[in-house]
C-alpha cells in the first residue's frame, strides 16, 4: 500500500460503512466524508470526546483537520484539549500540579502522524484554532524518508496539548533553546492510531534530541488501553518487553534528515533515555511556559493562541469568529495523489 493511500484509509475507515447509507440519501459522495466523532477508550468503556472535520484536499497544501468537542463546538487541539486526561481543565488554564502521584498521571496525546505513514502532519501553531496540516518546506509537502529497515514513522507520533517549548528559554540540560512547538510524543502501543485521534497515555521516559541547534524533547509513552499497559511502566520495561525499540528510536531520530542532505541529529545525554520522573519535570515546565503564553506573559511571536474554552485567556474567541476561521478554508475534496517516490527505501552506511 502506498503511503498516501495508507493515510487516506486511516482517515476514512471504519466510519465509511456506517455512514454510507445516510450520505447517499443526502447526495454527498461517501468518499469525501470524514469522521465527526473520534472514539477514545477510557477505563469506563468507550466515550465520545473529540471529533475532527476535514477541510481542503488530503496531501495538498490546503489540507486542514479541525477539531471539535463532544458538543460539536470547534476547539484548538493546542490550547483547548487538556493536558491532563479526565480533568475539568478544559474550562480554565490549569494550575501547577503536585508531583506525588506521577505514576498515576494520565495525559492526553494528539496524534499527528499514525505509525507507518510518511506525511509530516503537524498542529499548525501559527494558524487560528491550530488545525492539523501537512508541513511544507521550500514549497514542497514534507514526507519523512524510509530509512532501511523502517517504513515511515515507527510509532504513533504526536504532541501533548497545553505544552510549549519556549524558544526564548535555554534548557539547562541541553544548552539549547526550545523549538517553539508543543512537546512531541512517541506512542509505542500495538494499535495504529488515526490522524487527529486523542489518546490517553502514560509517560515512560524522554529522549533529548538536538535538532538543528534547538531542544526538541521526545517523550516515550504508551496508551493506557494497550494490552501491554499493565506490564510496561518504565524505560527498563520497554527494553525488556520490546527489545530493540529504544535503539531503533535513537537511530531513527539521528538519521531521518540525512536523505535530505542534512547532517545527523545530535542528542543530550549521549542519546540515553531519561526516566519518567525526569520526563514529568520537562512536561511540567513546558506546561508552565504554555500558561505564560496564554496569559501574554511570554513572547510567542507568530504563534496563534486562539481558543474557545479557556475563559481566563485573553485569546478566547466567540462562535462567530470561529465560524469565519473555518469557512475561510476550502471545502473537503478528493485526496490528492501522492508520488511513488515517497515509498523509496534509503540505505545508509552506518
Amino acid at each position: 500500500m502506498r503511503a498516501g493511500a495508507g493515510l487516506g484509509r486511516l482517515l476514512w475507515l471504519p466510519w465509511a460503512l456506517q455512514r454510507h447509507r445516510s450520505s447517499c440519501r443526502r447526495g454527498t459522495p461517501a468518499r469525501l466524508l470524514q469522521p465527526w466523532v473520534l472514539i477514545c477508550r477510557s477505563h469506563g468503556g468507550l466515550m465520545a470526546q473529540y471529533g475532527t472535520e476535514q477541510r481542503g484536499q488530503l496531501h495538498s497544501p490546503d489540507f486542514r483537520l479541525y477539531f471539535k468537542n463532544s458538543k460539536g463546538k470547534y476547539i484548538s487541539p493546542f490550547h483547548d484539549i487538556p493536558l491532563f486526561a479526565g480533568s475539568n481543565e478544559d474550562k480554565e488554564i490549569p494550575a501547577k500540579r503536585s508531583k506525588n502521584s506521577e505514576s498515576e498521571v494520565v495525559l492526553n496525546m494528539v496524534v499527528e502522524v499514525p505509525r507507518w505513514t510518511n506525511a509530516k502532519m503537524e498542529i499548525a501553531t501559527k494558524e487560528p484554532l491550530n488545525p492539523i496540516k501537512q508541513d511544507v518546506k521550500q514549497g514542497k509537502l514534507r514526507y519523512v524518508a524510509n530509512i532501511f529497515p523502517h517504513k515511515g514513522y515507527i510509532w504513533n507520533y504526536g504532541a501533548f496539548p497545553q505544552t510549549w517549548e519556549d524558544p526564548n528559554h535555554k534548557d539547562n540540560s541541553t544548552g539549547c533553546c526550545g523549538d517553539n512547538d508543543p512537546i512531541d510524543v512517541c506512542e509505542i502501543g500495538s494499535q495504529v492510531r488515526t490522524l487527529g485521534e486523542v489518546v490517553r497515555v502514560k509517560v515512560l521516559g524522554v529522549l533529548g534530541l538536538i535538532d538543528e541547534g534547538e531542544t526538541d524533547w521526545k517523550v516515550l509513552a504508551l496508551s493506557v488501553d494497550d494490552p501491554e499497559s499493565q506490564k510496561i511502566h518504565t524505560i527498563d520495561d520497554v527494553q525488556k518487553f520490546k527489545p530493540g525499540y529504544l535503539e531503533a528510536t535513537v537511530d531513527w531520530f539521528r538519521l531521518y534528515k540525512v536523505p535530505d542532505r542534512k547532517p545527523e541529529n545530535q542528542f543530550a545525554f549521549n542519546g540515553t533515555f531519561k526516566d519518567k520522573a525526569f520526563a514529568f519535570e520537562i512536561i511540567q515546565s513546558t506546561h508552565e511556559y504554555w500558561k505564560a503564553l496564554l496569559h501574554k506573559k511570554a513572547d510567542g511571536g507568530a504563534i496563534k493562541c486562539t481558543n474557545t474554552q479557556l475563559d481566563t485567556s485573553p485569546y478566547c474567541c466567540n462562535e462567530e469568529e470561529v465560524q469565519a476561521i473555518v469557512q475561510s478554508v476550502p471545502s473537503p475534496a478528493e485526496d490528492y495523489p501522492v508520488s511513488k517516490e515517497v515509498d523509496k527505501w534509503h540505505f545508509l552506511r552506518q
